[in-house]
């Protein structure tokens, strides 16, 4: 009883750590998806484009990735 103790709880310290692992990987890849997007728009704004159709292929970068039009961030302007 003692040895299912210990494997039980081996297990579930284990399955935390794996859960948690995939938690960090997928919150990396987000943040990573949004940078790439961000930049994307910034390069955009450097060609010399309209910051409007540069914020608009943002929005369509950015759709069900993060909060916001502009993937979550505003500026003060």
């Amino acid at each position: 009883m003692k040895y299912l103790l210990i494997t039980c709880t081996a297990l579930w310290a284990f399955s935390a750590h794996a859960k948690d692992s995939e938690h960090k990987r997928d919150v990396i890849a987000q943040h990573q998806a949004i940078a790439a997007a961000h930049y994307a728009a910034a390069r955009c704004i450097s060609k010399g484009k309209d910051e409007k159709v540069c914020h608009a292929e943002l929005a369509a970068a950015c759709k069900g990735l993060a909060l916001g039009k502009l993937c979550g961030m505003r500026h003060v302007h």
